[in-house]
């Protein structure tokens, strides 16, 4: 029944075809008009014969879509055709007919064949094999088109059913576009090699095709899933599709297919839109959370559910960072916000990156300064009606806080984190190739110099902090100065012995910082060194103070009433004093060391200058040594002094009176 339909199919299609036909039938006739009118002629030779059967066996073997057989019959009356040429069987009319008809015949295997490449079910090996007979057949411009167009085909097949019906795609979803984009691209390349070989009129087409593929890809992507993380600040979503896409083009370069700046040049825009949203949100994120921070430090929620025992405790606390609600906060979403970063080397993010958490950082300094009492920013954080939108570090442990907060987060967390944005580092670890060490060092100035920047801020802080205290110990509540000239001026028209101890304003700064450095001891752990800088700063603000104090020096040494010789050793000994528990706790610096022997030398001068020699009524360097010592256990509770009675208890009694010095004495200073 087949057979039969195909031979009636035939008939149908040769009376459309009737020129043909008609050809070969005009012929016949016209040999017998020569053989009717006299003119010499014979009956149809073998050949032509041949050709009226070939013809219908041709078109038998079309309508059956036999096409092996249809290219070895064409192949044949190519044959016959270029023997005819020696052989002269056929008269020039006939051998026209016959070229004709095979252009003809060629022409409808050629459609048939493409026909067969634009249907669904032909693939692999069947599509390679019909574009191959497409080749064979002299059109091979067209062979490669069509093979294009099949891939093309089943890919947007592909793609409507992955598409999801919602306008968002989630990773899953780009995922299997992916896949599908990049793998059709792949087998499109391997079947024009296959067939086509390496010739550079097709590989051109294939290269502009693959490159038409990508960026409608792209632009899908960008639609549906980029351009909605990008408002939303979704970063990681980007970097997963980013990701995603890059490591399925990555496998056609071998193939001599770079597609990933295609990609790239179509990712940037939004990929750079999510990371600036994504460090704003960090930043309100921050703010927000810091307006609610207690400034009370503990370790985060996984950190401290690790610590179990009382035996761990202390190793544990020597690893795990303290801090307080607000930096662990930003410490995770910095961690996090490098992480998706990092993947995206290919955009050379690693800078901005860098220079965005600086920002960030920044902000979050000018928020924990601003929580320091009587802060100057603290006008920049109040809400319409007046009232204070940030809580205050009130107590001395939670301004230590503050700085614990500023400190770990600049000096070892945020740098941890960078690591994330430096893979090549990473990877040196594991192979140090020659280039991954220099690109390595071309990126370690950057880094140090972004650390340096994190530091200064962190110095603004501490800064704030030290001016904020020294204060308040220099003023009072009403703003009037407590260290003023007076205090040494007045002593000298007393008419009782001055009772020799510190000034209660060192005093309060011993105290001051003594209870620093106890809590200094809980709030860094394993940042002794911190602690010690700040401690050492503290002093240095008052004393700077009191060296800077132009007013104080003007009464000093150009005030109506003189410095007298009690005065001096009155400044003397809080000066040695200084010296003396700087010494003690281990913050002395060599600045403070300076700055003190010049207050004494311009306090010496001014009491020179009323012609008294001061050498003449200051004690020996060790009295004032030894009272500072003794003011120092007695502040701190560890005097003995209750066998003593009377007057014995104050510090003059019990270093015993000290002989007055000559002038050669103090010269040392």
């Amino acid at each position: 029944m087949r057979n039969h339909l195909s031979t009636q199919a035939a008939l149908v299609h040769g009376l459309a075809e009737v020129t043909i036909l008609d050809s070969l039938t005009t012929g016949a006739y016209e040999l017998e008009e020569e053989k009717v009118s006299g003119v010499k002629s014979t009956k149809l030779n073998k050949t032509e014969k041949w050709f009226i059967k070939f013809e219908e066996n041709l078109e038998v073997l079309l309508a059956e879509k036999r096409v092996d057989e249809a290219m070895a019959a064409l192949d044949e009356g190519e044959q016959v055709a270029q023997e005819d040429k020696t052989k002269q069987s056929l008269s020039p009319d006939a051998l026209l007919r016959l070229k004709n008809a095979l252009t003809l015949l060629r022409q409808k295997l050629v459609d048939q064949l493409a026909e067969t490449t634009c249907q669904p079910f032909t693939r692999g090996a069947e599509l390679r094999s019909a574009v191959s007979s497409i080749k064979n057949l002299g059109d091979g411009p067209r062979a490669h088109t069509l093979l294009l167009n099949s891939h093309q085909q089943r890919l947007q097949r592909g793609l409507q059913v992955l598409r999801p019906s919602t306008n968002s795609y989630g990773g899953a979803t780009t995922s299997s576009l992916s896949q599908l984009v990049f793998s059709t691209i792949a087998q499109a390349a391997s079947d024009s090699l296959a067939v086509f070989g390496e010739e550079p009129a097709y590989s051109s087409e294939l290269v502009t095709w693959a490159v038409k593929q990508t960026e409608a890809f792209a632009l899908l992507l960008k639609r549906h899933v980029l351009a909605s993380s990008a408002a939303a600040g979704g970063l990681r979503v980007a970097t997963e599709c980013v990701q995603i896409c890059l490591g399925h083009c990555a496998l056609l370069e071998s193939r001599g297919l770079a597609l990933s700046p295609i990609l790239m040049r179509h990712f940037r825009p939004c990929v750079e839109l999510a990371f600036s949203a994504t460090l704003k949100r960090i930043e309100h994120s921050t703010a927000a959370l810091a307006a609610a921070d207690d400034w009370e430090l503990s370790y985060a929620p996984a950190d401290a559910r690790s610590i179990s025992s009382t035996s761990s405790l202390s190793s544990a606390s020597m690893s795990q960072a303290k801090l307080s609600s607000s930096a662990h906060k930003l410490n995770s979403m910095v961690k996090a916000f490098m992480e998706d970063v990092g993947p995206l080397e290919d955009l050379q993010l690693d800078g901005p990156a860098l220079e965005g958490v600086l920002q960030i950082f920044n902000s979050y300094v000018n928020l924990l300064i601003s929580a320091l009492p009587n802060s100057m920013e603290n006008e920049e954080h109040l809400d319409g009606s007046g009232s204070k939108i940030l809580n205050m570090a009130e107590s001395e442990s939670q301004q230590l806080a503050l700085l614990a907060n500023a400190s770990l987060l600049a000096d070892e967390l945020f740098p941890r984190a960078a690591l994330k944005i430096l893979p090549l580092s990473q990877a040196n670890r594991v192979d140090a190739t020659p280039k991954g060490t220099s690109d390595r060092q071309s990126r370690v100035p950057e880094q140090r110099e972004w650390k340096r920047k994190l530091q200064r801020s962190v110095e603004r802080l501490r800064d704030s902090f030290c001016r904020q205290h020294a204060l308040d110990l220099i003023f009072t509540v009403d703003g009037d100065i407590r260290l003023n000239a007076e205090i040494y001026l007045s002593m000298d028209g007393q008419t009782e012995e001055p009772e020799w101890f510190p000034s209660p304003i060192f005093q309060e700064l011993f105290e001051k910082l003594t209870t620093m450095a106890t809590i200094a001891t809980d709030v860094f752990v394993g940042r002794e060194r911190f602690a010690t800088l700040l401690l050492m700063r503290q002093t240095e603000t008052v004393i700077l103070w009191l060296s800077d104090d132009q007013s104080f020096w003007e009464e000093i040494e150009q005030g109506p009433t003189p410095l007298g010789p009690l005065g001096l050793q009155q400044l003397y000994l809080d000066m040695e004093f200084v010296l003396i528990f700087t010494s003690e706790g281990r913050y002395l610096s060599r600045n403070l060391q300076q700055v003190i022997k010049n207050i004494i030398e311009r306090a010496i001068d001014a009491v020179a200058a009323t012609g008294i020699d001061p050498y003449s009524v200051l004690p020996e360097d060790d009295w004032f040594a030894e009272v500072a010592q003794i003011a120092i256990k007695m502040l701190t509770g560890k005097g003995n002094f209750s066998s003593m009675e009377g007057d014995v208890l104050s510090p003059t009694a019990a270093a015993s009176a000290a002989p007055v010095v000559s002038q050669g004495s103090n010269q040392g200073l």
